[in-house]
């Protein structure tokens, strides 16, 4: 027998490109959320101006998002699952200096990811719908970056200090994060990271 022709307005043949286009405005609209939160921060963004950079109605947007909470909770996880991604990506297919490590690290806290989850934590201050989804994905990812990083130093925990020091880098790397809100400090932070991987051949070695 020949095939079946299938009517052009079955809605098993529609169905999968109207759900495409779904994920595709859903993903526009928190890339957008994310944008607006590191260029306008918290008060700035608001609905309207997410559906605007991203290219929808607001009508569009409350679809997928039918409040502004709703909008930056998502917001949220997308957030910390792009930077667990950034930070799987470290991991290097061969051996890998500890300065390249200290300047990969860096990187990820002062990118515009890291600068959107600044804006977030802000939010969150004020924002009780937003404080404990905040609080829980960032103390994923902390632990993610953590482990990630002992992972791409070859660091023995075991060993006195070496725990302490692997932390004091990512707190370190969250403090140039801050700066670089205010100032290009790019100059000096190349000093820094240099100081560290000095520290961290003492301490791992």
């Amino acid at each position: 027998m020949g095939a079946v022709a299938t009517p052009p307005n079955d809605p098993s043949t529609a169905k999968g490109p109207k759900q495409d286009r779904s994920r595709a405005t859903r993903l526009r609209l928190l890339e957008a959320a994310v944008a607006c939160l590191a260029e306008y921060g918290w008060g700035g963004s608001t609905v309207s101006v997410v559906a605007e950079r991203a290219g929808v109605s607001r009508g569009a947007a409350q679809h997928h998002f039918p409040t502004r909470e709703d909008l930056f909770t998502a917001a949220v996880e997308y957030v910390a699952e792009e930077r667990s991604t950034a930070l799987r990506a470290l991991v290097p297919a061969g051996p890998t200096r500890r300065r390249e490590v200290v300047e990969a690290v860096v990187a990820l806290y002062t990118g515009p990811l890291f600068r959107a989850a600044l804006h977030l934590w802000v939010a969150a201050s004020d924002e009780e719908q937003l404080r404990p989804r905040v609080t829980e994905l960032e103390a994923r990812v902390g632990r993610e970056a953590h482990r990630m990083t002992v992972e791409l130093l070859g660091a023995d925990e075991s060993l006195p200090g070496v725990r302490e020091t692997v932390q004091g880098l990512l707190d370190m790397a969250r403090g140039l994060g801050l700066a670089t809100l205010l100032t290009d400090d790019s100059q000096r932070r190349g000093r820094v990271v240099a100081q560290w991987a000095t520290i961290l051949d003492r301490v791992l070695e």
